[in-house]
């Protein structure tokens, strides 16, 4: 058993720190929201009123917060976790942030004398809840080889990007542009077989029986066809955060990347209609829209 703090209690979030508290490790969490962390506390978990709080007695520490802003300022703000983290703790910084940003966040871990391990993840809610995620790992060897058993609690496998805290987030950011990539392609050639009246179900049927039978195509598949984009695993403006994060990385190394322009700019539009209590796969409706389709349910 080991002592972890886990601060932010999204719906990803309170599914990663239930199946922690389930593998019997002391669990001690905290949410800017307080009643979020009411089904925790009736399980068990103790409930801090600061970050600086929940982190004071940690082994190991995971965070999952919305942005860049909200992982510093909980990292290195008033109250945050350097100001008590004991020496030779773990940070596992799960939010989807620019790589520079875990580099620099590790850089004031080690001044502290403890380490900042990136963990992003790759999973819905459901997912999390089912200690089905897998995790992207990235950080001090040390460290990464200590908590290699605490993160068996959360998903179904791990890969070790090394050394460079920013490299998990990498890995990262390029997935959720992968899984965009797919969404619009989906997008449009659903579209295109609806119009030459081939039904979309039985286009998607096919495909995902024979040449794209994978859980991406299968799962983000069956959204597209029905045209229903419920429930939510991460609203639009979410993944349009990740995507700037992806074309400020591609400009940084100097890569073009006109796909993932597109997919931002399907986001953006989606956002602009005040669709945020959706799924993010939502922005396939853009194509359907752009081709004159009608919408159906």
């Amino acid at each position: 058993m080991s002592k972890i703090a886990f601060l932010g209690l999204g719906r990803m979030g309170e599914a990663m720190a239930t199946n922690l508290l389930k593998a019997g490790h002391a669990l001690t969490v905290y949410n800017r929201t307080p009643e979020k962390a009411d089904a925790l506390k009736q399980q068990g978990a103790r409930v801090a009123t600061s970050p600086a709080e929940a982190v004071r007695e940690a082994e190991f520490v995971f965070s999952m917060v919305t942005d860049d802003h909200a992982l510093t300022e909980l990292t290195t703000g008033p109250a945050g976790i350097l100001s008590d983290l004991p020496v030779n703790a773990i940070h596992a910084s799960c939010s989807t942030v620019a790589p520079e940003t875990n580099r620099q966040l590790a850089a004031q871990h080690a001044t502290h004398g403890s380490y900042l391990v990136a963990v992003p993840v790759f999973g819905k809610p459901d997912a999390a809840a089912a200690a089905k995620l897998w995790l992207a790992v990235a950080g001090p060897a040390e460290a990464r080889e200590r908590i290699k058993p605490i993160l068996a609690a959360l998903g179904q496998g791990t890969q070790d990007f090394g050394d460079d805290p920013g490299a998990a987030n990498v890995v990262k950011l390029c997935g959720n542009f992968m899984l965009g990539a797919a969404i619009e392609a989906m997008a449009e050639a659903f579209t295109l077989g609806q119009k030459s009246g081939i039904p979309r179900q039985q286009m998607y049927e096919f495909f995902t029986s024979t040449l794209f039978n994978s859980p991406v195509y299968k799962g983000y598949g069956k959204l597209i066809a029905e045209e229903h984009y419920q429930p939510v695993g991460a609203p639009p403006s979410i993944i349009r955060k990740d995507l700037k994060l992806m074309l400020n990385e591609g400009r940084e190394r100097v890569v073009p990347l006109p796909f993932a322009n597109i997919i931002f700019d399907r986001l953006s539009a989606t956002m602009a209609r005040n669709d945020e209590n959706i799924d993010w796969a939502s922005f396939a409706q853009r194509v359907s829209d752009d081709a004159g389709v009608d919408n159906y349910k």
